[in-house]
């Protein structure tokens, strides 16, 4: 099986379906920083050119980090960034922040950081229960009037969710959690796939996977002298054409390792002895 190596986002945004989270580039020390922009510079060079982060990412570190070691980009990279959640110093750690101008600032503050005119993909990283959402997406439909952002995305939705998103504003893309072993949004990427929008499934690879499935992957990699790593990723471009993973690490043999799955092509057979 061969699946497609690129997708319009948005309509008009050509990317690599195979990107990159940034999420773990949240260095610690003055070594870490430069492992972290050396990641970062690495994956563009492998020809990524649709990078995940958000503000939630180390608050604002993570942007941080990705403007000094990629600013100026180049003209083909899509930075995608996330807003809505605030950090806190109770609680989880964090709150929702949804309310138009909350919402407003945190777009402001993250184009400072990412030092851009324009986030071409901007995502509400959760829905805020205490705000209506047409007010929220209105603020978001409101900013890209203003050509502050280009296109609008969700994280964590359900089916009904997107829909009534939908009748709001156009919706680019959905972010929810989901891999070869965890597929609980399925109904929401066949929701995705028939309005073409894109679903870049966080978390991509199974995290301790174990027993019967995991020798199952073990197998397939050993026929395709592949990774069981790139086999996770593999099947998730062939299971939807509309699927961007982001596979994230700090690591730049991981993210060789990563990028090198959109090399490995599935048979029929194997495919479905994954499905299954």
């Amino acid at each position: 099986m061969t699946a497609s190596a690129t997708f319009r986002l948005g309509g008009d945004l050509d990317v690599r379906r195979l990107g990159f989270g940034a999420m773990h580039l949240r260095p610690r020390s003055a070594e870490d920083r430069a492992a972290c922009v050396a990641v970062a510079r690495r994956a563009v060079a492998l020809g990524v050119t649709l990078i995940d982060t958000a503000h939630m990412y180390g608050w604002g570190i993570n942007e941080d980090l990705l403007a000094e070691a990629l600013h100026p980009y180049p003209a083909n990279l899509v930075i995608a960034t996330k807003v809505g959640i605030r950090r806190t110093t109770t609680g989880e750690g964090w709150r929702h922040a949804g309310a138009p101008a909350e919402l407003r600032a945190q777009v402001d503050e993250a184009l400072r950081r990412l030092r851009l005119d324009r986030i071409e993909l901007l995502q509400l990283h959760r829905l805020d229960p205490g705000v209506p959402l047409p007010d929220q997406l209105g603020a978001l439909r409101d900013l890209r009037a203003e050509g502050k952002i280009g296109h609008i995305g969700l994280s964590e939705v359900t089916v009904d969710e997107l829909a009534a998103a939908r009748a709001v504003v156009d919706i680019a893309s959905v972010q929810n959690r989901y891999n070869l072993l965890d597929r609980e949004h399925e109904p929401v990427l066949t929701a995705c796939e028939e309005a073409g929008v894109a679903f870049l499934p966080w978390r991509p690879v199974a995290a301790g996977a174990s027993g019967a499935q995991s020798a199952q992957i073990a197998a397939v990699a050993k026929e395709l002298d592949a990774t069981p790593t790139q086999v996770a990723l593999a099947w998730l471009l062939a299971h939807s054409p509309v699927i961007l993973p982001i596979p994230g690490t700090s690591s730049v043999a991981h993210l060789e390792e990563n990028l090198g799955a959109d090399a490995v092509h599935l048979t029929q057979d194997q495919y479905d002895r994954l499905t299954r």
